[in-house]
């Protein structure tokens, strides 16, 4: 029962975090960000969120991330404004690259189809 508690709410912060990023942020290095995952810890205290970016030059990537962790704290007060929560969680943003990682396998499989 749990489990779907901590599921609902990593989506629900997963929501509002993009919402967040595209109407309150202003900063310009976060403008392409969006948000794929958010994974929760047991005990609601902390949040790991996963963003990707449109853009693949590393300065870019970097340039994101320093954004994120600036807007954490803008962020997470708007998170307090508008979730019915006693503590916020920690935000923690990670790049995710699951979609690198899956154009590079779709790749490696054209090239096999096209060396048979």
């Amino acid at each position: 029962m749990a489990n779907h508690r901590i599921d609902r709410v990593g989506m629900e912060i997963k929501r509002e975090v993009n919402e967040i990023l595209r109407l309150k942020v202003r900063d310009p290095r976060v403008q392409d960000v969006t948000i794929t995952d958010v994974q929760m810890l047991g005990d609601l205290s902390a949040a790991k969120v996963y963003y990707t970016i449109h853009s693949t030059l590393a300065s870019d990537n970097q340039k994101a991330q320093t954004g994120l962790e600036k807007a954490t704290g803008t962020i997470k007060r708007e998170l307090g404004k508008n979730l019915t929560m006693y503590k916020i969680p920690d935000l923690i943003f990670e790049k995710d690259n699951s979609i690198e990682y899956g154009n590079k396998i779709d790749q490696m499989l054209r090239a096999l189809e096209n060396r048979d």
